[in-house]
């Protein structure tokens, strides 16, 4: 059905109920021109008369009331699931789809997921994290994150922030192997190498070298697809690794990890957050969409300045000689 024939039955309707079409044009805020030409419009399709016309009164046809109690529980029907649909957009409650890679995600999302089950507790939040892209569109996301370019066309995009990659170790690893002095004394070392879930493959490191980031293959001495399970055996001292900021920044604030080559970290790419079209989001969409940005745009607590990461490796050093 084209909006021109629902605007036709419900000027037809109206008019039965309230006996003239002129009142039928105020109640549905049309001019009286609209309303009769919605009206002729729908006999001719029909290809009957609804109403007998006079200069004082309009009354049904015979057609006209057939047609009438056909009519009104539908088009009622209808209003009711319009209101309806209406009034879910914005409630902030029922499933909200979030999708995002298991990498690098898990610290940075968590914060904002407890905040915002806390205000919205009617909502429940379906979160599906995978380093493997899905189709967004048939797996009905609300709101994406990505590190990098968008995995759909259509979708809008948000920068929170740029995403580091931080080589750093142990201080037990350091005492026992030494402080790698450039990235070629790197093979010299133990070095952990992060397995791509999706493709299986090794994934390089990425050195900053003046404004370029290069790929740096090292010798894995240890790899895994889990980056947690990576975090714990830097941790451990079994081995250097590179790992994000999100996951590393926590451990070196607290003196747990050594930020190592800090002229070398490699920035170049960004975490962002990707959803649909702002104005037909769900309440609890919005909502959730503000909340990201709010709390993650920009965050100083997932990105380490120069000055913070060579002052943590200062540390160490001055403490190892003592």
């Amino acid at each position: 059905m084209s909006i021109n024939e629902l605007r036709s039955i419900t000027t037809f309707v109206r008019t039965a109920e309230l006996g003239s079409l002129s009142r039928a044009a105020e109640a549905q805020q049309i001019s009286p021109q609209a309303a009769s030409k919605a009206l002729g419009q729908l006999e001719a399709y029909l290809g009957v008369r609804l109403f007998h016309r006079t200069t004082r009164s309009m009354s049904l046809t015979e057609e006209g009331q057939r047609f009438l109690e056909a009519a009104r529980p539908s088009l009622i029907g209808l209003q009711q699931a319009l209101y309806g649909a209406r009034q879910t957009r914005e409630e902030i409650a029922g499933p909200l789809r979030i999708v995002g890679p298991r990498s690098v995600l898990q610290p940075v999302i968590s914060p904002v997921l407890e905040e915002y089950c806390r205000l919205y507790p009617e909502v429940q939040p379906d979160v599906q994290l995978d380093d493997r892209i899905g189709n967004w569109v048939e797996d009905r996301v609300d709101v994406g994150f990505r590190i990098g370019s968008s995995p759909q066309e259509g979708l809008i995009a948000r920068r929170l922030f740029p995403l580091q990659l931080i080589i750093c170790a142990a201080p037990t690893y350091l005492r026992k192997h030494g402080l790698p002095e450039s990235h070629p004394a790197l093979n010299g070392h133990r070095c952990s190498v992060f397995r791509h879930p999706g493709n299986g493959r090794l994934v390089p490191w990425h050195i900053k070298l003046g404004d370029a980031v290069q790929e740096c293959p090292v010798p894995p001495s240890f790899c895994t697809n889990d980056e947690i399970l990576e975090l714990r055996t830097v941790l451990a001292g079994e081995v250097i690794g590179q790992l994000a900021a999100p996951t590393a920044a926590p451990h070196i604030r607290a003196g747990r990890l050594v930020p190592l080559l800090v002229d070398n970290v490699a920035d170049a790419y960004s975490l962002f957050l990707y959803y649909g079209s702002r104005t037909a989001q769900p309440a609890r969409v919005r909502r959730f969409i503000d909340l990201v940005v709010d709390r993650l745009t920009d965050s100083t607590e997932f990105v380490l300045s120069r000055e913070e990461l060579a002052s943590a490796q200062t540390r160490w050093v001055a403490g190892s000689v003592r």
